[in-house]
């Protein structure tokens, strides 16, 4: 038996925010056990932890959707960071994924009930753009008529701070709101433009200067809609930050439309006109604790 914690990340209250399955100890674990256990709880994303080789050193990790592995995930490593807190580590903490080292700092706060706590990730690297898709493509991945996505502030485009999206701005809320969808046409566009993530999609509308609501879309990974997206939210904040020509510090809503509401906080800094770090934030909460018999 094994014991794994569900998280409700991005939310300081249970049922809002992306829950997450952790599993605190995964020694014994091989890929194809923790891609079934993945499969299992079936949530957007399950976490793996191991000891860390020394007190204080970094904690190896591996992060799985319900259909593959992935690299980098920004929930994951915020719930993760504040699963370690409330088992007494940090507050500095690093986990050891397959993108390399990222940082975290993380605390418990156990003035809110059952598990609360909050944590920041902080990634240096550089935002890559892979492909550019026209607005008409995305629009029909998700039922809206193509005049719905702006262009002003960019283009369409797929890009990636750990984690590759479709990105596009919309025109207004009733837009957002409207989006559901279409798994055929999200075939066709990941034929034309593949990636890691299967043509996954992030639209987003500006709620204010510094302030965005957001969907995100993965019908071909198994998550037809995401509460909330790390990943996809620091591969924004460094977009926008370069296409403003400076540093920028969001605030993202998402889940809204599901029932789920999560707040992120996503910054990056720009060096020499590119964002070359990023950091993510969030508070989680303990939903569920049980044990799985593997």
């Amino acid at each position: 038996m094994r014991d794994y914690l569900i998280l409700d990340v991005f939310a300081d209250r249970p049922l809002a925010g992306n829950p997450l399955a952790v599993i605190p100890d995964a020694r014994g674990l091989d890929a194809a056990t923790m891609q079934a256990l993945a499969r299992a709880f079936n949530l957007s994303e399950t976490v793996f932890l191991w000891p860390a080789a020394s007190p204080g050193g970094p904690v190896p990790a591996r992060i799985f959707t319900p259909g593959r592995e992935v690299p980098f995930a920004g929930h994951p490593t915020v719930g993760a960071g504040v699963a370690l807190a409330l088992a007494g580590q940090g507050p500095d903490l690093t986990l050891d994924l397959p993108v390399g080292p990222v940082a975290i700092r993380a605390a418990a706060d156990p003035a809110r009930g059952m598990g609360a706590g909050h944590a920041q990730v902080s990634r240096d690297g550089r935002l890559e753009r892979f492909h550019t898709p026209d607005a008409a493509t995305v629009a029909a991945c998700v039922r809206l008529p193509p005049e719905t996505v702006v262009t002003t502030t960019h283009p369409p485009v797929m890009a990636s701070f750990g984690l590759p999206f479709a990105i596009a701005e919309l025109a207004d809320l009733a837009a957002l709101a409207a989006a559901r969808p279409n798994t055929d046409r999200f075939r066709a566009a990941e034929a034309r433009w593949p990636s890691a993530l299967d043509f996954a999609t992030y639209l987003y509308v500006r709620t204010g200067p510094d302030a965005v609501q957001a969907r995100m879309f993965a019908p071909l990974d198994g998550i037809p809609e995401d509460p909330a997206t790390g990943s996809a939210a620091v591969a924004l904040v460094a977009l926008l930050a370069e296409t403003r020509g400076r540093d920028l510090t969001l605030s993202i809503a998402q889940g809204i439309e599901m029932g789920r509401p999560s707040r992120i906080t996503a910054s990056a800094r720009l060096v020499q006109g590119q964002a070359t770090g990023i950091t993510l934030a969030g508070d989680a909460v303990v939903f569920a604790r049980g044990r799985v018999a593997v």
